[in-house]
Order: C-alpha cells, then sequence, then structure tokens
C-alpha cells in the first residue's frame, strides 16, 4: 500500500501490519491491523501522536472505526444486513420485535421459557408513573413530540435513580427491559397529549405492537376495533429499524453514555440526535416529495429537475450513505406496503401510485443506476404509516421507538467493556495562532 500522508508514507510490512515512515526523521512506527469476524480489517493508529505527533482526519468519520461491535453487520456493497450474525430477511420472516430486541441485547435468539420470561418482563413494565405522566401539561399543545419524549425520557433518571448503578449487572438489565417497554407509552402520551385526549394506559393482555396501536388510537368513549395486519406491519417496521451499525444517535449513545452518566441522560441523547432532518426524519421527506409531485403524470418532469444539477432538487428515499446496492430493508418493507395498502382498498391511492412509479422509473434510468441510487427503507415506511394513521410527525418518533432496542443493546454492550474509555475525538484546529489581548481602547 503505498498512501501518502504527507510528510509520512505508507508501505505494506506484513500480512497483518503496515509501516508509517516519516520521510524527514526517517522514524517509523508498525500499525498493526486487527481483523473482525467478517468485513475489511482496521489500522491501529493509537501509536500516530506518541511516535510522530500527528492525529488522523476523517471527517464524518466515514473510514474510522470508532468501536468494536459485535452486534450489527453491514455489507454496503453487497446490500447486506445482519443482526448477531442473522440476516434481516431471515428474522423479518420469522422473528418478532420483541425476540429481536432479547437477540441484540443478549447475543443468542431466545430459547421458549426465555422468550417468555423477557416478553412478561416487558409487558409488565409499560405503565408510567402518574407523576411522569402530569410533566405532559408543561408542554404546549404544538409543541413537536420528539421534543416531548426526548425529554420524558431523560426525565425517567429522576424517577429509577435508585436502579441506575451502571456497574450492576441486574441494574442494566432492569434499565434495558423499562427503556424497551416504556418507550411506546411515551411516544403514545405525546400523540394524545397533541389531540388534547386523555391518556390511554397499556394493556398487559396485549402484544407489544398491538398495545402501542391501543394506545395511540383508543378512546375512552367507544371500543377500539384492532387490526391484526395494522400490528404485524409495525411489528416488521420495528424489526427493520431496531438496529444499523454505528449510525449517528447510536454514536451519540455511546459518545454520551461513555461518560458513565444516567443511561436514561444517554438514551435521550440518541432521541436528539435522530431527530435530525438527516438521519430519522428521511420518511417524512419522502411524503412532502410524494406530495410536492401531485400526480404520476407529473414523475417524468420531477425527475428530470433531480438530475438538473442546478436545480436544487433531491430524490428522497433512494441511495444511502452506507448501502451502495439495494438496501435489503426496502424489498421486504414493500411486500407489506403492498399488503397494508390493498387491505385497506388504498392500493390505488394516489401517494402509493407515485410512489411505485417513481420507482419504476428510477430503477431503469441509467442514471440513477449508474449512481446506484435504489429505492432505501424510508421511501416506504412512511407511506406505511400514513395508512396505518400515524401522523407525519410521528413518523420520526416511531423510528426512536424501534431503534430503542439498538441503543440499549450498544450501551450494554459498551458499559460491559472493560477496556471502555471517555469518547474524547480530536480535532483539526483552524483558527487564529496565538496573540495577544488589545484593551477596547487601542482597537
Amino acid at each position: 500500500m503505498n498512501a501518502q500522508l504527507k510528510p509520512e508514507s505508507m508501505a505494506p510490512m506484513s500480512g497483518d501490519k503496515y509501516q508509517l515512515t516519516n520521510l524527514t526523521t526517517g522514524k517509523a512506527t508498525e500499525l498493526p491491523t486487527r481483523t473482525g469476524s467478517v468485513g475489511p480489517a482496521v489500522l491501529d493508529i493509537g501509536g500516530l501522536l506518541k511516535d510522530h505527533g500527528v492525529f488522523t482526519y476523517d471527517p464524518g468519520f466515514m473510514s474510522t472505526a470508532s468501536t468494536a461491535s459485535a452486534i450489527t453487520y453491514i455489507d454496503g456493497d453487497a446490500g447486506v444486513l445482519l443482526y448477531r450474525g442473522y440476516p434481516i430477511e431471515q428474522l423479518a420472516k420469522h422473528s418478532t420485535f420483541l425476540e429481536v430486541s432479547y437477540l441484540l441485547q443478549k447475543g443468542e435468539l431466545p430459547d421458549a421459557a426465555e422468550l417468555a420470561a423477557f416478553t412478561r418482563s416487558i409487558t409488565r413494565h409499560t405503565m408510567l408513573n402518574e407523576w411522569l405522566l402530569r410533566l405532559y401539561r408543561g408542554f404546549h399543545h404544538n409543541a413537536h413530540p420528539m421534543a416531548m419524549v426526548a425529554t420524558i425520557v431523560a426525565s425517567l433518571a429522576a424517577f429509577y435513580h435508585d436502579t441506575t448503578n451502571i456497574t450492576n449487572d441486574r441494574h442494566r438489565e432492569i434499565f434495558t427491559h423499562r427503556m424497551i417497554a416504556k418507550i411506546p407509552t411515551i411516544a403514545a402520551a405525546a400523540y394524545k397529549h397533541a389531540l388534547g385526549q386523555p391518556f390511554i394506559y397499556p394493556r398487559n393482555d396485549l402484544d407489544y405492537c398491538a398495545n402501542m396501536l391501543h394506545m395511540f388510537f383508543s378512546v375512552p368513549c367507544e371500543s377500539y376495533e384492532m387490526d391484526a395486519l395494522h400490528a404485524k406491519a409495525l411489528d416488521l417496521l420495528f424489526i427493520l429499524h431496531a438496529d444499523h451499525e454505528q449510525n449517528a444517535s447510536t454514536s451519540t449513545v455511546r459518545l454520551a453514555g461513555s461518560t458513565g452518566c444516567n443511561p436514561y441522560t444517554a438514551m435521550s441523547a440518541g432521541v436528539s440526535a435522530l431527530w435530525g432532518p438527516a438521519h430519522g426524519g428521511a420518511n417524512e421527506a419522502v411524503v412532502d416529495m410524494l406530495e410536492k409531485i401531485g400526480d404520476v403524470s407529473h414523475v417524468q418532469d420531477f425527475l428530470a429537475r433531480v438530475k438538473d444539477k442546478s436545480g436544487g432538487v433531491r430524490l428522497m428515499g433512494f441511495g444511502h450513505r452506507v448501502y451502495k446496492n439495494f438496501d435489503p430493508r426496502a424489498t421486504i418493507i414493500r411486500e407489506m406496503c403492498h399488503k397494508v395498502l390493498g387491505k385497506l382498498g388504498q392500493s390505488n391511492t394516489p401517494l402509493f401510485e407515485l410512489a411505485l412509479r417513481l420507482e419504476e422509473i428510477a430503477l431503469k434510468d441509467d442514471y440513477f443506476i449508474s449512481r446506484k441510487l435504489y429505492p432505501n427503507v424510508d421511501f416506504y415506511s412512511g407511506i406505511i404509516y400514513r395508512a396505518l394513521g400515524i401522523p407525519r410527525e410521528m413518523f420520526t418518533v416511531m423510528f426512536a421507538i424501534a431503534r430503542t432496542a439498538g441503543w440499549v443493546a450498544h450501551w450494554s454492550e459498551m458499559i460491559g467493556d472493560p477496556t471502555m474509555k471517555i469518547a474524547r475525538p480530536r480535532q483539526l484546529y483552524t483558527g487564529a495562532a496565538r496573540r495577544d489581548y488589545v484593551p477596547v481602547a487601542k482597537r
């Protein structure tokens, strides 16, 4: 390897080591490689500062492994997503969100007794403290639900401080169960507050996603008819969104958690990071785009404007920072989208017609094919949420419910690592060099 990093050059030493040589001083440093179970190896650059007085520079961490993790693996070129080694296609077909949550946390699929005990624990932790519910009254009725969710999650630290000793294995387990259990209740309460409707308490006789739909859409004055397909669609979406390696929000949870802070505040930091439109808000952007296109007859004109670099028009829901091939989750979710809309009699709705036509044209267009701009999971998830009656401002909240399973798994993995250190990224300073203060009268 002959890449150069002035004033250094790098050349291969052996099969598992590289040598970095300072061309000015002649000083050399060995950079050993570390190899995981699958995927690219990494260079251990820990000695660069000590030996050469330099940092590495990698904006956006595009080529930097920030941690070692055994939870999720992505091969973006091949379109592969594995949870603890299991392909997402198999989990989506055969598993449930709670089973996947257990897998992410424990590293292995549960047997029948373990799954029953885990499900029972999650089910019996879904209620919120009544005093916590009163905090919602402090929000204006039109507050964004993500602001409410981030605040309430952080507030859990004030209610469960007696079981947040991060060095205690049992406390960590209680925390992870509470977070997975309570996040749908927190989200539903935020939704009800925005509507001005009474909070709906969870029911222990319903499964995870059916219970969430019950808390969202039932009202005290009439019975709520649960649709099994709706609950199944939601469960599938949650499986697909449960984890995605070291994304921005997961990295935020790890960064905050590395300080040893109360774990609920680390989760709140993750919620806030997910709120960003470049991260968790992508499915909202897809629905916005489809509504702006307006009609199938306008698709060709819209795509022409996308190709025009001076137009500033973006094709939302296509392409992915990690996947350079087809997003494996998109194929799975597309099939469910057809099922949900077909049962609701909406398979010919303008929005879904637009989505299918847009996909059909883009997948045959050399412009998009050459750039590997294939539909991703966000292209269909917003359409499904909309069909289920979930308003657009709640889309990112739904993402947060699902991703909580991944966040708690990564937090637990990090805290349980005996080599854990507080995260401290370095920088390339570009400000003023040292200068002396000048009194205001002489400026």
